[in-house]
Order: C-alpha cells, then structure tokens, then sequence
C-alpha cells in the first residue's frame, strides 16, 4: 500500500528522526519518507532513485551553511568519478608496450560505446560522457604542459594557439550547454485550440480530427501543429519529444550525451561550432606532440611507425594519448561530417531516423546523405536559413550551473 507524500504531522504522530515534530518540515536536515522508502528499496534489492543522494548532499551543504555562490548548492554525482581514475589509469598502463597499448586503446572505447548503449536504450540520463569529455580535454592539455613543453619543441606561440583553441571550444561548449530552446508550456484547452485553428488555416484535408478528438501520427506536414503525447503541449513543425530530458525541444537534431543535453534551435550553431573548433586545436596538438617525440618523421608515418619511442616511458606515453586524441577526433570528425551535410539537405537527425523507419527517406553516399525532400530549399538557402534561424524561445540567463 503506497503512503501519502509529505503529509502533515498530526499531534500524536511519533517523532522525526531529526528532532522536535514542530520544527520537522522547517529544519529536518533529511526527508524522513525519502529515508524510508530507501530502505524498503534496499530489502526488497530495488534499485535506488539515481537523484536522492545528489538531494542529500545539497541539503546538509545547506544546513551547514556551505556556500553557494554563483554556482548553486553542491552536488554531486557519482557518474562523474569514473573517468577521473580510468583515464589516467588506463592510459598509463598502455603506455608500458606497444602489446597492452593496442589491447587498452581497443578495449577502452568499446567499454564507452557499451555504456552508452546501456544508458541510451533505458533512457537515462549520465554525467559519466560529459565528465569523460571534459577530463579527457584536460589531461591531455596537462601532460601537453608537463610533457612536451619542457622539450623545448613548442614554441611560446604555439602554446597560446593550443590555449587559445582549448578556452574557445570549453565557451562554445558553455553556450551549447544554455539549452535546445524548449517548447513553452501551454494548457491542454489552448493547444487543442491551436491545433485546430493552425489545420484549418494551412486547409490541409482530414486534419479537422484534433477537433474532435486528438490524434498523432507519425509524419510531420509543414505547417502542421500536433500535440505531444507524452507531456500534453502543442508541437511546432521539426519539434520533437526528448524523453531523456523529459521535455519538448524546437527543432529538435538529437540528444547528444557527450554535453548531456539536447541539440536544438537554440544551441545548434553552437554545437557545430564547438565541434569545429575542438577538431582544428586537436588536429594542431596532434602535430605539435607528433613533431616532438618523433621529429625525424613525417606526421602520417609518425603515427603509424615511430622508432623508439617506447624506449623511454615519457614518450610512450605521449604517443599513447596521440592515439587516445586520434580515436576521439575521429569519431567527432564523423559527426561534425553528418552535421554539415545535415544543414545542407536541411534535415534533422530526428527527422532522418523517422524518414527511414518510416521508409519515405532516401540514402546517398553510403547512407551519409538522408534526403527526406520535406524541408530542402536548395544547398545556399538551407544554410541562409540555418545561420539566420531564431533563437529567442530560449532566453534562460547564463550561469555556471549549465556546465552539468
């Protein structure tokens, strides 16, 4: 039998936990019920909610009156931890021989994809890719520091160009992170009433159903309002469900977990921009580190033959995060590659994945290209109108919070 939530203390109701029965909803440092239900969960071998603990820790930084700043209350995430010890860890151990780095540098991306294929299919949402990110970036810009600098190979420029690429793509990632540009909310009554004027005025026949009664369908008609089923708010054209996010996003592309957040209207110049420019400063460290711990090879040859570089473990692992920084570029190399050509045939990665389940859409180029031919005005105009699309339907302020 499920209990009542948060029910108000009756006079002969037995003690909180946390001290006097008056003071309990004012200054109880835990959520009693919240406690209770966790133990039952924890007997009965169920799984535990993902947000309570985060929950806690805010609320006893708050009782002990932690600071908080600008940056809100402290929380934390266990997700995050992993790639902090993996990272380092693993690519270390690679670097002790050719033979375990091959197995490592296999291995590693194979146990990424494996996890996200986890978290993707039961629709969760993690911290662990945008922790990996982001630790990833700093390690290999620390041992950059500490490793190739001291080589006297890298001269002072070169240093601020690595520095300059390096701060530039962590803001693009920061103004990506602002949001997708999310549907406003909208009562069950108006959208209903939306649909049914939007259908009527388009004149597109046999829409008069919303009116009657709400249907969805899969496709998508230019022009063409529907009403979300799942949170029960009108739809714009391109709009799309997130259900990792919970919420509508306004020409939605895709939810990207490396930023833990949805790629939409309102940040999707922003997500192409910080893949560029990650791409152009990891391509130029790679040459840099290339040119360094083997000078006397061309950068191709470098990567794939380098005399000697395991007979001292500084440059073994050197050229061990060289190929670390090569798997990560390339397969954001491929994205970056989608995308263009995304915004040049003017479709959505929603829109392609529903095309072809749907099989309405075309594939060119080894199924690279997926032309839907809905929304296509030409290659200029497709990037006029991609470049010059409005983002006010977001609107939220900047703060460091957006980071997670």
């Amino acid at each position: 039998m499920k209990r009542e939530r948060f029910k108000p203390p009756e006079p002969d109701d037995p003690l909180c936990c946390c001290g006097d029965i008056d003071q309990q909803r004012d200054y109880c440092c835990c959520d009693c019920e919240e406690l209770d239900d966790a133990c039952e969960r924890l007997v009965r071998g169920e799984p535990d909610k993902p947000d309570i603990f985060s929950r806690f820790i805010s609320c006893m930084a708050d009782r002990l009156g932690l600071p908080c700043c600008a940056i809100g209350p402290l929380r934390l995430e266990i997700s995050v931890l992993p790639p902090m010890v993996l990272i380092p860890g693993l690519l270390r151990v690679a670097a002790i021989n050719c033979m375990l780095g091959v197995v490592v540098l296999t291995v590693l991306p194979g146990l990424v994809l494996w996890y996200y294929y986890v978290t993707h299919r039961r629709k969760r949402r993690t911290l662990f890719f945008l922790s990996l990110a982001l630790f990833s970036l700093a390690y290999m810009y620390y041992l950059f520091l500490t490793e190739i600098v001291p080589r006297g190979d890298v001269s002072n420029l070169q240093l601020v160009t690595v520095t300059t690429g390096m701060m530039l793509t962590l803001i693009s990632l920061m103004r990506t992170k602002q949001g997708p540009g999310f549907v406003k909310s909208q009562s069950l009554a108006q959208g209903i009433n939306s649909i049914c004027t939007t259908n009527q005025s388009t004149n597109i026949p046999g829409d008069s159903a919303p009116c009657k009664g709400i249907s969805q369908s899969n496709g998508e008609k230019e022009g063409k309002k529907k009403l979300c089923p799942v949170c029960l708010q009108v739809r714009p054209p391109r709009a799309g469900h997130c259900r990792i996010c919970g919420a509508c996003v306004l020409r939605m592309d895709h939810h990207c977990v490396w930023i833990n957040s949805c790629v939409g209207q309102a940040n999707h110049r922003q997500f192409i921009l910080m893949l560029l420019l990650f791409l152009v400063t990891s391509f130029y460290g790679i040459s840099l580190v290339l040119r360094s711990v083997c000078p006397r090879q061309s950068l191709f040859t470098a990567m794939l033959y380098c005399p000697g570089v395991y007979n001292q473990y500084s440059t073994a692992l050197c050229f061990t995060c060289v190929w670390y920084s090569v798997i990560i570029t390339g397969g954001l190399l491929h994205l970056f590659i989608l995308q263009i050509i995304n915004v040049s045939y003017n479709v959505t990665e929603r829109e392609a994945q529903i095309a072809l389940r749907n099989k309405t859409g075309r594939r060119h180029f080894c199924g690279l290209v997926v032309e839907t031919g809905m929304y296509s005005q030409g290659f200029l105009q497709n990037w006029i109108q991609f470049l010059t699309m409005n983002t006010d339907e977001n609107g939220s302020p900047f703060t460091f919070t957006v980071m997670v």
